[in-house]
């Protein structure tokens, strides 16, 4: 069996809910001040909160995916092609599924699925950190997430909720030794957003980690044979009426690996093939539909010219250092994470999350939304929370908390997307 396997059986559902009751109630709290901030801030601007959740920027991309299907673009002044085609398919789906089954829009099925998609991600995340860390670091685990400065996206028609459930929960199924079921969530991650190769990543991984050790576990310690031996000796094993147990439980091992592999990818590599069919344009289709909209990945480039702009006057400069803080606060994070051991399938995961959010080559004003599904980044600051006293941490949530909400609240009502 594998290192993976051979940890204790996940808890029942209904203990597992328990367990994560307190981590889950604090996050619905924390979610409900940042929409009551949002609803006073909206109104005393003279706007509507709900439409700044479900009817702007890339929730009307996602409702226009869900009412008319793929095809839908817009062309701009400059040429560029703003298609549909670049948002993936889960979330539409979702929202199609919720107006055939009740009166709500699709505006609405996407509030609706990424209200019940974060509860979903707040537990995924207690169980990732409760099942490394402990219960008190998976609390605080899931409510810095709930307190991120962009935590508001968590409450919007977005998909980010959506992928970091489905991711949370694929990551804990690594963690616990069910590849198969990680291979599921990670498909279904892969149909939600293009990070889903983070998912990918992380599951073959482990996979190829825990094959290695079972590989080397059952390797005989100096066991050879002499040139004296008898032939039987050679052969007695494999005459053998039946397999040996540890020979089944390996053979059981390799195909739930193998399954998970394949799996895994097919949600990533399907929708991609997909648009290539269906432009035209080949595997690299996806590629060109992402130019469009002047989207790519060129190793953080043109982001760092971005930062770099920011420096030719004072009150932009501030700005600038602020980005370059930022950065070098998510880089320091992750090597934190790799100093305390972080399982390698979060570590992967973690990595190309950030990698792919830091390098775009475009909209670097989303850059901190596009790192909400990096929730292992949280883990260091989780562990040493929960080494507070429960008073101390609870004014420093809570205070972060009420800014968090504020921010939201002035970021939504702004011009641009978040």
């Amino acid at each position: 069996m594998t290192d993976l396997e051979t940890r204790a059986a996940p808890p029942s559902r209904a203990g597992a809910l328990r367990r994560a009751a307190p981590a889950l109630l604090g996050y619905a709290a924390v979610r409900a001040l940042g929409l009551v901030a949002l609803a006073v801030w909206s109104a005393a601007r003279d706007k509507d909160a709900y439409t700044l959740l479900t009817a702007r920027w890339d929730a009307l991309w996602y409702t226009r995916v869900a009412e008319l299907g793929y095809g839908y673009e817009v062309r701009l002044a400059n040429g560029d092609v703003h298609s549909n085609l670049a948002f993936f398919p889960l979330l539409p789906w979702l929202e199609r599924l919720v107006t055939a089954v009740s009166p709500l829009s699709p505006a609405d099925g996407g509030f609706l699925v990424s209200l019940v998609a974060s509860l979903a991600a707040a537990w995924g995340i207690f169980a990732v950190a409760d099942h490394v860390y402990g219960r008190r670091a998976g609390v605080c685990a899931v409510l810095l997430w709930a307190v991120l400065p962009v935590g508001i996206v968590q409450s919007m028609a977005y998909s980010e909720s959506l992928f970091t459930a489905l991711a949370a929960w694929a990551l804990y199924a690594v963690l616990t030794g069910r590849l198969p079921v990680a291979g599921v969530l990670a498909l279904l991650a892969g149909l939600t957003r293009p990070v889903g190769m983070a998912v990918v990543a992380a599951v073959w991984v482990a996979a190829i980690a825990s094959f290695v050790r079972d590989r080397r576990a059952n390797e005989p310690d100096g066991a050879h044979i002499t040139p004296s031996a008898p032939a039987s000796a050679l052969t007695s094993s494999s005459a053998s009426p039946s397999a040996s147990p540890s020979v089944v439980a390996s053979a059981s091992a390799d195909a739930s690996r193998v399954l998970g592999m394949l799996l895994a990818p097919l949600g990533t590599a399907g929708y991609v093939l997909w648009v290539g069919h269906h432009t035209g344009k080949g595997p690299l289709g996806y590629l060109e539909v992402q130019a469009g909209w002047r989207n790519g990945f060129d190793g953080g480039y043109a982001f760092a010219r971005f930062v770099a702009e920011k420096f030719t006057s004072f009150p932009s400069a501030l700005a600038g250092v602020g980005l370059i803080a930022g950065v070098v606060s998510v880089v320091w994070l992750y090597l934190v994470g790799v100093r305390q051991r972080q399982p390698l399938p979060l570590l992967v995961y973690t990595g190309v999350v950030t990698a792919l959010a830091l390098c775009a080559s475009s909209y670097f004003g989303s850059k901190p939304r596009l790192l909400v599904p990096a929730f292992p980044l949280l883990l260091p600051l989780a562990l040493a929370l929960a080494r507070l006293r429960t008073r101390r941490s609870t004014v420093v949530l809570g205070s972060v908390a009420v800014a968090s909400a504020v921010y939201g609240a002035f970021w939504l009502n702004g011009s641009g997307p978040p």
